[in-house]
């Protein structure tokens, strides 16, 4: 005897419960194989359970091109913010500024490295010493480093600053929503199994094929054991989970 298998992807979940509320829509109350309760619940459910997959698509694709983004404005930001330590250590090296000059920035003084700003973290955080330090220098009187001036640091920082508030916002979006589709899918399966018990029950007294016939009418999936695969010569089916 084939067995059923309930969905394992959010695809075929909605497939399922479109399939047994096509079937509401075409019979009166009387004459379907599952309780008018069930199908008030599916009606409820499947257009919020349909919607929230929609919306998780949506922002997924958003992250993915925002993604690019921000990698772009890092990449640049991080080249820019370098090149300046670099310019003012070679200030320094010509003497043409004293070393006490990489205190401005919070920079040992006779350090001569460019800090490590390699994590998201250590970037941000050295990003805003060193703009705030050449203005504070600038300030106080002292002349511009320039090619690249500290006014184009701060561009590209406060453009990766941009970029990365909207990667962490579509980032927090796509997990919320991808945690209320966790939740949604556990009660699809418990509508799915319920719906589909109802169905089976009312044709459980009909001879097999005619019950496995009108049980798939209504979105309901068989799969044949490996033995009844050689005697019937169906192809066999995936592994997986079946009820």
């Amino acid at each position: 005897m084939p067995y059923r298998r309930l969905p394992n992807t959010d695809t075929a979940r909605i497939k399922a419960m479109r399939t047994a509320l096509e079937k509401g829509k075409e019979l009166p109350p009387n004459k379907l194989a599952f309780s008018s309760k069930t199908i008030v619940r599916l009606q409820k459910f499947l257009p919020q359970f349909d919607h929230n997959l929609q919306l998780y698509r949506q922002v997924l694709a958003s992250q993915n091109k925002k993604s690019k983004d921000y990698n772009e404005a890092l990449k640049k930001a991080r080249i820019y913010l370098t090149h300046f330590v670099r310019v003012m250590n070679m200030a320094i090296f010509r003497g043409d500024l004293p070393a006490e000059t990489r205190a401005f920035y919070g920079l040992a003084t006779d350090e001569s490295t460019v800090p490590s700003i390699t994590t998201e973290n250590e970037f941000m955080s050295w990003g805003r010493r060193i703009i705030e330090g050449e203005e504070f220098r600038i300030k106080k009187g002292g002349s511009p480093i320039t090619n690249p001036t500290i006014a184009v640091v701060k561009v590209r920082f406060e453009n990766f600053i941009e970029a990365w508030t909207f990667h962490n916002t579509f980032t927090k979006r796509t997990l919320d929503y991808a945690e209320k589709n966790c939740s949604l899918r556990k009660e699809a399966d418990e509508i799915i199994l319920q719906l589909w018990n109802e169905i089976e029950t009312t044709h459980s007294t009909l001879p097999e094929e005619v019950r496995k016939t009108l049980c798939e009418e209504y979105g309901l999936v068989y799969f044949y054991r490996k033995g009844e695969l050689e005697k019937s010569n169906v192809a066999e089916p995936e592994t997986g989970t079946w009820y």
